[in-house]
């Protein structure tokens, strides 16, 4: 039976979800509506953006006011949505190849103007419901379809982009830490301005079984041994922390939030929003 939680943040008519056997998505997706609740988001006041992708299913199973848009051009709409009703708390669910491959720059330019949208990254570092192929947070050498003698490109660092692009919250958690995962959304939740977080997700169909990860079990093991608080981190050499994943907040500060400098220069030229 689903939990009380479920009933009254999903839309259960839809479950069971589509997501293949210990994809680590859902829940990430049960992270945030637990977030939302203890947070106290209003359903008739919060919107939930997604792209394309397996992570933007999730959409599909909120029972929010929520768009499925087209592949990376979540935080364009988002960035709409704000603009048109700046009192909305606006979502943005996405993968990292939706978010850092075809939505890169609209990434970029939702940073730099620190426009009111959270944003959630399914980061499972493949490109999953289109066949396995490698996207811009594969690790180097990691295999992917469209890479089988192994990916040559540097991986982007989700949080250390976001944070130069300009977003003023910008963290990273885990699918295994995931109490972890909900406290940082309270706060991304909550925070005045663009908030990243890069969820480590996993995706044991393609990316564990081509980089022979093993199951999802072994998976979420791997992440529970390889992760390293940020405060740590700081006191680590490159070497020591080749291969691990960096957790907690990266970027915490207050700047002017974009809908709040818009509505100035409209009362500037003597309008109404």
């Amino acid at each position: 039976m689903p939990s009380e939680l479920v009933k009254r943040e999903m839309r259960t008519e839809n479950l069971p979800h589509i997501w293949c056997p210990g994809c680590s998505h859902g829940s990430v997706m049960r992270a945030l509506c637990q977030a939302i609740e203890n947070v106290g988001l209003e359903r008739k006041n919060t919107v939930i953006v997604s792209g394309i992708g397996c992570s933007s299913r999730a959409v599909g199973y909120l029972n929010f006011d929520t768009i499925h848009t087209t592949h990376g051009r979540a935080l364009a709409f988002a960035t709409g949505i704000k603009l048109a009703n700046p009192d909305l708390h606006v979502i943005v669910l996405t993968g990292d190849g939706d978010i850092s491959a075809i939505g890169g720059n609209h990434l970029i330019h939702a940073c730099r103007r620190n426009i009111g949208i959270t944003c959630i990254v399914m980061n499972n570092t493949i490109y999953g419901m289109t066949g396995g192929q490698y996207s811009p947070t594969t690790p180097t050498g990691d295999f992917g379809t469209t890479a089988p003698y192994g990916n040559i490109d540097k991986d982007f660092d989700i949080p250390l982009l976001a944070a130069s692009a300009g977003a003023t919250f910008a963290a990273r958690t885990t699918a295994y830490g995931i109490a972890q995962t909900i406290t940082v959304m309270e706060k991304a939740l909550k925070h005045k301005g663009f908030s990243v977080i890069d969820v480590a997700s996993i995706c044991p169909s393609y990316y564990g079984r081509r980089n022979k990860k093993g199951d999802a079990v072994k998976m979420l093991q791997w992440q529970k041994e390889n992760s390293v608080p940020v405060k740590m981190a700081q006191n680590m050499t490159a070497e020591e922390l080749k291969g691990m994943i960096v957790t907690g907040i990266f970027k915490d500060v207050e700047e002017p939030e974009y809908t709040e400098e818009y509505q100035k220069i409209i009362e500037k030229a003597g309008g109404k929003r």
